[in-house]
């Protein structure tokens, strides 16, 4: 049986891109999210025995031990974890909801830590392993409008370089993945002259497909990457050269 490796918002967008990479790459695939579009859909009637969705909110986060314990019961141990799924909620800190920063907070933060908790308990068994978070170049950059959204990225590339230390001993890697401006449902209200700088500011003028993104996943994810821990890759189409 080849390696398991969950994805949290495998759904739509960069994580859908991250399922496709992977199942074409022979690995088998459980992702999560908080509704099942038709692009899973069709995803599970393909590959019955090799792709599985769950439907799981992350804000709920006194469930996640339970989430990755049912996957384990029912898939095998897991050889990785990719936490992809995040929220953005685009407004200035001042004006924003105490309840949008708490949301953004558990599921772009506290459900990735308690993720890769029960994730690595599998891959500390097995000796072997891999964790890859997806950050942002915002947590370097900064963006008006996404302070909170930047705090969480920039906690995800911390967080990464301390639990690398920790589980190196037992042969997992912790990585960090920062894409750039995507086309996603996410960057769907950057429009017009917005849209233009972020291109123009870009050394090679163009925004980052979530195909590329997805293929330093797999990259991280292989042999040739068995001694690349605690760092950040950075698919940005050159927009902080």
């Amino acid at each position: 049986m080849s390696d398991l490796v969950f994805v949290t918002g495998g759904n739509k967008g960069l994580g859908l891109a991250i399922c496709l990479k992977l199942l074409n790459a022979g690995y088998h695939v459980v992702t999560c999210a908080r509704e099942k579009t038709p692009e899973t859909e069709k995803l599970c009637a393909l590959h019955p025995e090799q792709f599985f969705f769950v439907l799981f909110d992350l804000s709920n986060t006194e469930d996640i031990k339970k989430l990755v314990s049912n996957i384990v019961k029912q898939h095998g141990r897991l050889y990785a974890l990719v936490n992809n799924a995040a929220i953005g909620h685009d407004g200035v800190l001042a004006t924003m909801h105490e309840s949008q920063i708490s949301q953004l907070m558990k599921v772009n933060i506290e459900a990735p830590i308690l993720l890769a908790k029960y994730a690595s308990r599998s891959m500390l068994i097995n000796q072997r392993g891999r964790i890859i978070n997806i950050s942002s170049i915002i947590a370097d950059t900064g963006f008006n409008g996404l302070s909170v959204y930047a705090a969480t990225k920039s906690a995800l590339k911390g967080f990464t370089k301390s639990l690398a230390r920790e589980l190196g001993k037992a042969n997992i890697s912790v990585n960090c993945v920062a894409p750039g401006y995507m086309k996603t449902n996410m960057s769907g209200g950057l429009q017009g002259e917005k849209l233009d700088a972020i291109v123009r500011r870009s050394s090679m003028k163009k925004l980052v497909v979530p195909e590329e993104v997805a293929d330093s996943v797999i990259f991280l994810l292989s042999d040739g990457a068995a001694s690349i821990t605690g760092t950040t890759i950075t698919i940005d189409a050159g927009s902080t050269a």
